[in-house]
């Protein structure tokens, strides 16, 4: 699948801010507006100032609406999702060629907070999934104990596990060693009924 620069990264952004909530085995990676900081900075998220409390608040209630579009069941109901976030955020695409990066648009107001620029970036990359008839590419991890998102970008759309935490090897060797342990097995039994058999066929035995 060919998704242009601007669009991967912003779809990037998005499968990173929707993996920061909570999880039963790890906590909100969004937990202050330090955190929030954090973010920015290792996503170099562009034009944005100083951030607070409203703009934690803001960008958390994006990650929700982010969420609910990966676990939307249809394009249509994804995209009235989107539709909410664009329109919400406010949009004006802009042609920017920032920090070294070649040529591209982005889709957030001049001077629009955090949450604003996130939504509408990341709406418009979401957009462009579903417009591209791809939605199902926007995938939860299928490893039992983990639920990370990700963007399926595999040729055949078969890529069923995240790999921030190598669920899909840790998967396959457990598989491998499950099969291993019953193969073991069956042959150990195997054995007995053979061994048994010759015990019974001796005239010496005892």
């Amino acid at each position: 699948m060919q998704i242009p620069h601007d669009t991967r990264r912003a779809l990037d952004v998005v499968v990173a801010l929707v993996n920061t909530a909570a999880e039963p085995d790890q906590p909100d990676g969004l937990s202050d507006v330090g955190a929030l900081r954090g973010f920015v900075q290792e996503y170099a998220i562009s034009d944005v100032g100083e951030l607070g409390a409203r703009d934690l608040s803001g960008v958390r209630t994006v990650r929700s609406k982010f969420a609910q579009v990966f676990a939307a069941p249809t394009a249509r109901a994804a995209s009235v999702l989107i539709n909410e976030l664009v329109a919400t955020a406010g949009t004006t695409p802009q042609l920017t060629d920032h920090d070294g990066y070649d040529w591209h648009v982005h889709y957030f107001a001049p001077g629009a907070s955090v949450g604003d620029h996130l939504a509408a970036d990341g709406g418009m990359a979401l957009a462009f999934i579903v417009v591209s008839g791809e939605q199902e590419r926007l995938r939860r991890c299928e490893a039992p104990d983990c639920r990370r998102a990700f963007v399926d970008l595999s040729r055949n759309r078969s890529r069923r596990y995240c790999d921030s935490r190598t669920c899909g090897n840790r998967l396959h060797v457990a598989a491998y060693r499950a099969r291993r342990k019953e193969a073991d097995a069956v042959l150990s039994e195997q054995e007995e009924i053979v061994h048994g058999g010759e015990q019974q066929q001796d005239p010496d035995h005892r």
